[in-house]
């Protein structure tokens, strides 16, 4: 049952109202003025406020301006005997859906309000489906099933309905910003803003402007206030990606709003009171920029309550696969190419590679690979001559007139003889994943006694 308030500080008028709408089956709170009807705004919700435009002290356009910021969602019908093209050009310009004349008709007010629920229903649905879209589309951006991917999941999921600090570490493009998101939506805080922001992209002075804000006055081009990102993330989530390139002075401001959870603008005397859930992330040595005195200890104790550590591709072995996959899935569809495999011999090469750039670099081979290919699978021409460059050499083995798959074979072999079939050994020599060197000592038949 749909829920009104209707706002009118004639008794009469607000009476016929309510009646009618009560006989449509509509659940109706009335209330006489604007001050009342701020009061019950404040800890009710409603499908839809129905205001007379012409009230003392809090009139229709200050409940429309209220109810716009407050629930975006919620439709407003202005009903007024003051009915000029002026004010209701004012009224639908702050948000009201329609606009009704004094007096009012009993047809006209029903057809207005099924209209406006109408509108309000579609516009819910079409925001829990963005929601559901979004969740879905970072679910499924998280792929792997390796046992380090299969940790930090859980991890995830144990911390993320708990108010606290969490500090993601790693190699740059292992992910951190889509695990902050995934943090963020299976919160309590998902229905609120996510903002992230990139600490070591901005100079000092704009980056403490940007998370704290400023008040007009307090550099050259401060021509107004700004609220800042802490502010803009209230009651959500900010997420401060690479927080170890931050200058002492914008750390030592991050210590007092994580301790106290209050901002203070560029520029200004007074604290501010602010609500936001943090997310960190580095892919530095905190420890190390402690001790050369290049990150406050103080601050790192307070972000380090609960570090989730990102291993990099090169140490979850199966996981390159599965990636390949869905971003050879994803890019596709994006140019509109029927490519559905991606030949063994890639894969070998891709497994093997030791990926400096992680998973973002990854998804730009594949993109690539994408683009260049030329028939309906990936193929060894398709990607980076650098790839082939990984398989390491020993100057003993003569590769003349040797196809890639035998030089592959025999580097194997010698460096497991060499470490006497130790696989941890042989595997970090290689600069592959003990799965990944099984896997291959499967596919090319090698045996210890052989």
């Amino acid at each position: 049952m749909s829920r009104i308030l209707v706002i009118d500080d004639h008794d009469n008028s607000r009476y016929t109202l309510s009646l009618i709408l009560k006989k449509e089956s509509y659940n109706v709170v009335e209330a006489e003025n604007g001050p009342r009807a701020l009061q019950i705004l404040k800890n009710d919700y409603f499908d839809l406020i129905i205001t007379d435009l012409k009230m003392e002290k809090v009139n229709g356009f200050d409940i429309i301006d209220y109810v716009k910021k407050s629930s975006p969602t919620t439709e407003v019908i202005v009903i007024t005997a003051y009915a000029t093209i002026q004010t209701a050009v004012k009224a639908i310009k702050l948000g009201a859906y329609d606009y009704i004349a004094k007096p009012m008709q009993r047809e006209e007010i029903i057809h207005t309000v099924k209209k406006a629920l109408e509108k309000a229903r579609l516009v819910e649905e079409i925001n829990v489906l963005k929601k559901q879209f979004q969740e879905e589309s970072i679910s499924k951006s998280i792929i792997g099933n390796s046992k380090p991917m299969i940790h930090v999941m859980k991890l995830v999921k144990e911390v993320a309905g708990l108010d606290i600090p969490v500090l993601l570490l790693g190699e740059s493009g292992t992910g951190k910003d889509l695990i902050a998101r995934s943090i963020h939506l299976q919160s309590k805080r998902k229905e609120k803003p996510f903002i992230a922001i990139n600490c070591g992209a901005l100079p000092e002075n704009l980056l403490e402007s940007e998370l704290f804000g400023h008040v007009k006055g307090a550099f050259t081009s401060a021509s107004v206030n700004k609220k800042g990102l802490f502010k803009e993330a209230d009651e959500g989530t900010l997420f401060l990606d690479e927080v170890g390139e931050m200058s002492l002075s914008a750390q030592a401001k991050l210590l007092r709003t994580v301790e106290h959870n209050e901002i203070r603008p560029v520029g200004g005397n007074q604290n501010i009171k602010v609500n936001t859930r943090l997310i960190f992330a580095t892919n530095s040595d905190l420890n190390k920029k402690v001790e050369n005195k290049l990150f406050r200890g103080d601050l790192l104790y307070r972000i380090n309550i609960f570090p989730i550590r990102l291993t990099s591709l090169r140490e979850r072995g199966s996981d390159v696969r599965l990636l390949a996959d869905y971003f050879l899935a994803k890019y596709s569809k994006k140019f509109l190419k029927s490519i559905n495999h991606i030949n063994e011999s890639v894969y070998v090469k891709l497994e093997t590679y030791h990926w400096p750039g992680n998973v973002r670099e990854l998804e730009n081979i594949i993109e690539r690979a994408v683009i260049l290919a030329k028939t309906d699978s990936i193929t060894d021409d398709d990607i980076p001559i650098m790839i082939y460059d990984t398989i390491p050499t020993q100057p003993n083995i003569i590769f003349k007139n040797s196809s890639l798959s035998e030089i592959e074979r025999d580097t194997i072999q010698s460096k497991l003889e060499k470490n006497q079939w130790s696989k941890v050994k042989t595997a970090k020599e290689l600069g592959i994943s003990t799965t990944t060197l099984w896997r291959k000592i499967r596919h090319f038949g090698l045996d210890q006694n052989g």
